[in-house]
């Protein structure tokens, strides 16, 4: 049955968050600038931002990913990708809201993507969010959340997409400009809630996909903010949590119930969404490492992220540096490794590459007038030329170095040196890394066709500058091939990056192999601890 047009597909979907992306990329500095509730730490912007990026990232992979061609991937893989992607990607109190929005819509809007439906998941939603907040507060985007819900529903019954969304959008904007009517640390500072106007800005993506025009609303204070009401909530005393604890959870319903209570009664601004087994925890405590210890009780806690209020409000950087060096690395080992020749560190988790806000803070943290950047990986290039160009904006001076594979980040870090001129470096790690052949061994998940003919879901897959080149029974002799295979047209030194699971036997076999068959040629090995590929082999 063919989708009516008046309804949101998949490819709406993409065009939402893409567009929400645009505009939140545009509003981020502002919103951040009025984040003043619940703690004033100027990164709301930041954090939808982050959320909608990891929110798109999967949006995108569904349709890389769809085989047919011809047509778009379904709906409700699209909203559920959409969901989950900000559920693992959502960054502080107002990302982790946005997400179990997102997720809330995604739960009804997979059924079906007309006017009913939408009312439905914009009420599901709102309703969701509520549960999810340990202690709901007025004046905040929950509020929002409900107003544009409440709007949506009272339209008229209207099956018109658009005009569902346009009622939708101005309740959300109505509620927003109330905000600091209802909350006093809005009312004092003179400003609108920073998540409710984010959640505006992605509403108002939402009727633009689908065809509308959202009205522009400056961010910033309400134009005429209403005074405030005897039974507004406060904000929390100046003197709160020192830290704000996030991390994702595998554990079962039961678990996270106790583990709601137990976080509750340690700190506050307790936020806990997901389900089916895969949870976001985001809560600010004294004891960040009680809150952590709790998430292990309950079950897996991973990516976890610990943020001290105080360091980053009190705490300066000092002068900044001349020249930093920032590699996005596969694996523990070789951040350790590139954190010990000076570099500041993102590490690109198996599954989870870093998006380009993530790479934008460590260049911060650099705290370099000069930032030499290291991607470390083919897939990674537009994320690190919009961080890149997000950092030139502030004043740093930033040379993206194209690396590929994390072993020509090693080659151009063994070459960087601050003392030369800034042009001169950057050319000599670029040539570094150019100058070095990057190949990867791989397990097959399932019978496909590649370059080097049909693998079978098991075999051991040689990949030589990203193309499959060798297909194998096991790691030693695919990698012996590999490593012929790569030498043959001249070679210095190998370079060998061991998987956390490869033993320290395949490293000495392949050492002695290269000795053998290749007496001009030096191998090194290091350890890369978890990372996705059990090994990772650079020829310079």
């Amino acid at each position: 049955m063919p989708q009516p047009p008046d309804a949101l597909d998949a490819v709406a979907v993409r065009t939402w968050c893409s567009l929400a992306l645009d505009a939140l990329g545009r509003e981020r500095a502002a919103i951040d600038a009025i984040n003043v509730y619940p703690v004033a730490d100027g990164d709301t912007g930041t954090n939808l931002y982050l959320t909608v990026e990891s929110a798109a990232a999967a949006v995108e992979a569904v349709f890389a990913a769809h085989e047919t061609g011809s047509t778009a991937p379904a709906r409700a893989d699209a909203v559920r990708a959409m969901a989950h992607g900000a559920l693992i990607g959502a960054r502080g109190n107002s990302g982790t809201i946005l997400a179990e929005l997102l997720r809330g819509m995604a739960a009804v809007l997979a059924e079906a993507g007309d006017a009913d439906h939408l009312r439905a998941a914009l009420t599901r939603a709102a309703a969701a969010a509520r549960q999810a907040v340990a202690h709901p507060v007025e004046g905040t985007v929950l509020t929002v959340a409900s107003a544009a819900a409440e709007a949506a529903s009272a339209d008229g019954g209207s099956d018109n997409l658009k005009e569902v969304l346009d009622a939708a959008y101005q309740g959300a904007r109505t509620a927003l400009a109330a905000t600091p009517g209802q909350l006093a640390a809005l009312g004092r500072a003179g400003v609108v809630d920073a998540g409710g106007q984010g959640l505006v800005t992605v509403l108002g993506a939402l009727l633009e996909a689908v065809g509308g025009r959202a009205t522009s609303r400056p961010v910033g204070p309400a134009p005429e903010d209403p005074p405030l009401t005897g039974d507004c909530a406060e904000a929390g005393p100046d003197g709160g949590p020192a830290f704000e604890v996030i991390y994702l959870l595998e554990a079962s319903d039961d678990a996270v119930a106790r583990l709601r209570s137990r976080l509750d009664a340690l700190g506050d601004s307790l936020v806990v969404v997901g389900g089916d087994g895969l949870w976001n925890v985001h809560v600010h405590v004294d004891d960040a490492g009680a809150a952590v210890e709790a998430g292990v009780e309950a079950g897996r806690p991973y990516r976890i992220r610990i943020t001290h209020f105080a360091a980053d409000r009190g705490a300066t950087h000092g002068d900044p540096v001349q020249r930093a060096v920032v590699a996005v690395v596969p694996g523990d080992g070789l951040s350790g490794l590139c954190a010990e020749a000076g570099a500041t560190t993102v590490l690109a988790r198996p599954g989870e590459p870093p998006a380009s806000g993530e790479l934008v803070d460590a260049i911060r943290r650099a705290n370099a007038r000069e930032v030499v950047l290291l991607p470390n990986d083919a897939q990674l290039r537009h994320a690190a030329a919009a961080a890149a160009e997000q950092a030139r904006t502030e004043g740093i001076r930033v040379a993206l170095v194209p690396t590929r594979a994390a072993v020509q980040g090693i080659a151009a870090l063994a070459v960087h040196e601050p003392g030369r001129s800034f042009d001169e470096d950057v050319v000599a790690m670029t040539s570094a890394a150019g100058a070095t052949r990057y190949a990867e061994l791989a397990v097959a998940e399932r019978q496909s066709w590649t370059m080097a003919g049909i693998c079978q879901a098991g075999d051991v897959l040689g990949l030589i500058d990203g193309d499959v080149a060798v297909i194998g029974e096991d790691y030693s002799g695919t990698a012996r091939t590999v490593l012929d295979r790569m030498l043959s047209a001249g070679g210095e030194l190998v370079t060998l990056v061991l998987g956390e699971d490869v033993p320290d036997a395949l490293a000495d076999e392949l050492g002695a192999y290269v000795r053998e068959g290749y007496l001009a040629v030096d191998t090194v090995v290091y350890r890369g601890g978890h990372q996705a590929s059990p090994l990772l082999i650079g020829v310079e």
